[in-house]
């Protein structure tokens, strides 16, 4: 897939945000790169060059630009806010007040505003979440109400039984019919994705910026008649660590239990996608084939479409029979990036 001059120059001049990841576009009157997106005025197309990573940008001599920055990730949870998370997810009793946070040397209308707009609430609100998470986790194993509440730092059995109560709709006493549903969010090189989890493995990893993000939770919850809790999940360590290792080249499968949601149907497209080997491509038509009916062709790309578990259920691996890249939700970018990983097909 080869992108020409025009092409990248027109997305540029649209802030077409498609081609975000795709290539940087250098300025050579006044010596910096910036992202397709980006809102400074743009030059006439024979002052530019274009790159497909920042890393041959800067080795021309070009400075990232400090309006569109394009050495970010505009989704990435900032270092400071990420401490504090780790912090909550180690303890989850602790509580940081808007004192705490001026301590360390955040904003506390700043850190509202990000919590806002990347979890639908307040820093406040998340910081419930996350206890009253870690609250239901030990009723279930078997630890007396009260002994939770304090262990939870709550000052006061009654206040625990009103939040415990807004959130699952359920006093603590009579939750042991009640399913939580872990959610979180995970950096990567291509951008943030969300996890969610349940005991039995991953049940869903989308990038943040999906279109179909909030349908597809909504039908997790209906499906497991559970509620979406931000909180901790061991599977999502094993998650983050086996990425960790995929995007640094180091991993080819992935050993983490999964738990998708679909129909049958859309269960065996999906272990299909699953023996595609690393480095490798399947067409549509070929994924039809293997599950025994080449006349599935369509049934087969829109159960892809529906896969909620990018990545380690692999439906970047699979093209269009021209060889065109059509077909991830994610973006086509990454789709592209994410077979450049792997060396199933270069692009240049």
């Amino acid at each position: 897939m080869t992108l020409s001059p025009q092409i990248m120059y027109k997305a540029s001049c649209d802030k077409n945000p498609e081609f975000e990841g795709v290539f940087w576009m250098g300025v050579k009157t006044t010596g910096i790169f910036c992202r397709p997106t980006c809102t400074a005025r743009k030059p006439k197309f024979e002052n530019v060059e274009f790159f497909t990573n920042t890393k041959d940008a800067m080795l021309k001599g070009y400075r990232p630009c400090k309006v569109c920055k394009p050495l970010e990730n505009p989704d990435q949870t900032p270092v400071e806010i990420q401490k504090l998370l780790n912090e909550l997810s180690e303890n989850p009793g602790l509580k940081f007040k808007d004192y705490d946070l001026v301590k360390r040397g955040l904003e506390p209308a700043t850190v509202r505003r990000w919590f806002q707009k990347h979890h639908g609430m307040t820093f406040q609100a998340f910081q419930r979440m996350h206890k009253l998470n870690s609250a239901f986790k030990k009723l279930s194993s078997g630890e007396n109400v009260t002994e939770t509440a304090f262990n939870s730092g709550y000052e006061s059995l009654s206040g625990f039984n009103d939040s415990f109560k807004n959130i699952f709709g359920v006093s603590p006493t009579n939750s042991k019919h009640e399913k939580v549903v872990d959610l979180k969010r995970i950096e990567t090189p291509l951008g943030t994705m969300i996890a969610c989890a349940d005991e039995n493995g991953i049940c869903m990893l989308e990038f943040s910026d999906r279109k179909a993000l909030p349908t597809e939770l909504k039908e997790i919850s209906k499906h497991f008649n559970a509620n979406i809790i931000q909180g901790e999940n061991p599977h999502f360590r094993t998650l983050e660590s086996e990425l960790a290792e995929y995007f640094e080249g180091k991993r080819k499968e992935f050993t983490v239990p999964l738990s998708p949601v679909g129909t049958e149907f859309q269960k065996s497209v999906w272990e299909v996608l699953r023996k595609i080997p690393y480095g490798t491509t399947r067409s549509y038509l070929e994924q039809a084939q293997i599950l025994g009916n080449p006349q599935a062709v369509r049934a087969v790309a829109n159960a892809n479409g529906l896969n909620k578990i990018s990545i380690i259920i692999p439906c970047h691996r699979v093209i269009g029979k021209n060889g065109k890249l059509i077909g991830y939700g994610g973006g086509i970018w990454r789709k592209q990036k994410l077979l450049e990983l792997e060396k199933a097909i270069l692009f240049r």
